[in-house]
């Protein structure tokens, strides 16, 4: 082939090269354009093939082999070790996806926190109130006995397993159900009624620094942990009424995966606050040991999403699980 078929040659393909490479610079690619990828890769490694037999241009062998080397690494996929996937989950995934939603479960975690206060102020100053509960002796049974007992009814490993399971299941139905809002604004409800009757129970029995001191040491984060499922839920539920900008799908579809960064991640988080349940509430540390080691996890944690999530929010992550593992030539079909 004579330098002048060269020539032509490359104006005749150079147009296919450019959409390669055009192609090769997305994020994501929907399914039609992947097989153009595909084609495209076939085409080229043959114009190589040819070029390489006819021309003695160096520069133009060395940019048909690399155009060519990238499409292969994006057809044949390339992957990071697992270990890489994971720390970038909990180093910018997960941490951006807390920080995202923080104005949903800080003002879901308030709101709660005053319908609990409220309530267990109600049934601590009214003995009426405390008998539509339970009878006198279920009462006493409960303040002298259960409250306590209950932390240490098995062995700590197991409870630790069973609450962090039992909580991860709570958890991820409030980011489930978000999108139907109700069911979790009924969920919130319970838990917050839940726990301002047995404040209000502890209180009247004059108990009150026992329910402190067992409820907190875990209470802070599982508690918080609970707030964020809510939050990211409701969330998830009013991306569909008001969008904003963006379309109702596209709005659905980011929303739900980062709920889908938290579910991964809470199911963690909430595994750290079962082994406090089981390891430090029952145990026979003094209270301010306890609560202190609940309180340094919990602001641990504060740090974690306000730090380490505003920094990878800055950085533009989105939070979503789909990005875990990804290269960024990867092709996506739609």
């Amino acid at each position: 082939m004579r330098r002048v078929d060269v020539d032509a040659y490359v104006a005749a393909h150079r147009g296919e090269w450019q959409r390669l490479e055009a192609l090769l610079k997305r994020h994501r690619l929907s399914g039609d354009e992947v097989d153009e990828l595909v084609w495209l890769y076939q085409r080229t490694t043959t114009h190589l093939s040819v070029v390489r037999s006819a021309s003695p241009d160096p520069a133009l062998v060395g940019r048909l082999t690399t155009l060519v080397a990238r499409a292969r690494s994006t057809v044949t996929g390339s992957s990071t070790p697992a270990w890489r996937d994971v720390a970038r989950f909990f180093t910018i995934t997960y941490p951006a996806a807390l920080y995202r939603s923080a104005r949903w479960w800080v003002a879901t975690g308030a709101a709660s926190c005053l319908v609990g206060l409220a309530v267990g102020i109600w049934v601590a100053a009214e003995p009426d109130v405390q008998a539509t509960i339970a009878a006198p002796a279920q009462i006493r049974q409960l303040v002298e006995h259960d409250f306590q007992d209950y932390y240490s009814s098995a062995p700590a490993a197991s409870f630790a397993a069973k609450v962090a399971t039992n909580n991860a299941w709570v958890a991820a139905a409030a980011l489930a159900l978000g999108v139907f809002l109700v069911p979790v604004v009924w969920v919130l409800w319970q838990n917050a009624l839940n726990i301002g009757i047995a404040g209000g129970l502890m209180a009247g029995a004059g108990r009150l620094d026992l329910f402190f001191g067992l409820i907190l040491p875990h209470g802070l984060l599982e508690l918080t942990c609970v707030f964020v499922a809510a939050g990211a839920g409701l969330r998830l539920g009013w991306s569909w009424i008001d969008p904003g900008p963006r379309s109702r799908t596209r709005a659905l579809m980011q929303e739900g995966q980062a709920a889908g960064a938290l579910a991964v991640g809470l199911a963690v988080t909430l595994l750290v606050s079962g082994v406090l349940e089981a390891f430090v509430t029952p145990s026979p540390l003094p209270t301010w040991a306890r609560v202190g080691i609940g309180a340094l996890v919990w602001v641990a944690f504060l740090a974690y999403v306000f730090v380490l999530g505003r920094r990878a929010a800055a950085a533009g992550s989105l939070g979503a699980v789909e990005g875990a593992g990804a290269t960024h030539l990867a092709p996506t079909a739609a």
